[in-house]
């Protein structure tokens, strides 16, 4: 069995810098600042979030790890498998390119495509962590997920002078929204809005 994160296990993702965007603030009329997570090892945001399920799973004994995933969502479970020293397959639909797949066996990922649409991949991923020892690492979905992603917004606290007038993320499954939301609870800014 591959080694297992202990409790002070440092998490998969950095600390992503923050931003001041000149443009878009001249744009707004107010001083707008960016979250850079395309600096995250995996390129993107979703690093926190699956990062932290997968060091869980694999605390709880979990051998192997499956993903559905149309990009993003599988590499950063296939880096946390690589992290963890744990096997991953990944279930992709065939609209995904030759690129992200190819990106996915690079980082030592099972890719296995199914189904035209992200649902019918994820039906296949479902079917694959019936077998005994696999746990389904899904991209948005769950409060591990949110957990992680909550993450950001500490290190938005850490890194403004003053609390924001209003988040502005873009929502696709809702994992990154979630967690997010819990972050704002998190550091008692609640009252935030979210755009």
């Amino acid at each position: 069995m591959a080694p297992q994160p202990g409790k002070s296990e440092k998490p998969f993702h950095i600390i992503s810098p923050v931003l001041e965007s000149l443009p878009l603030s001249k744009a707004a009329g107010t001083k707008v600042y960016m979250k850079l997570e395309n600096v995250q090892p995996t390129g993107s945001f979703k690093i926190r979030g699956i990062g932290h399920l997968c060091q869980e799973a694999a605390k709880k004994g979990c051998r192997h790890f499956v993903c559905s995933s149309g990009g993003n969502a599988g590499l950063a479970a296939a880096y946390a498998a690589k992290k963890l020293g744990l096997p991953v397959t990944v279930v992709v639909p065939s609209t995904s390119g030759p690129a992200t797949v190819r990106k996915l066996e690079e980082l030592g990922a099972e890719v296995e495509v199914s189904g035209k649409v992200w649902d019918e991949a994820n039906k296949r991923a479902l079917e694959l962590a019936q077998t005994e020892g696999r746990v389904i690492i899904h991209p948005f979905d769950h409060p591990l997920v949110w957990q992680g992603h909550a993450s950001l917004v500490q290190e938005l606290k850490d890194s403004l002078d003053t609390k924001p007038d209003a988040i502005v993320l873009a929502v696709g499954g809702g994992g990154l929204l979630a967690g997010v939301v819990a972050g704002l609870r998190q550091v008692g800014w609640q009252d935030v809005p979210i755009i």
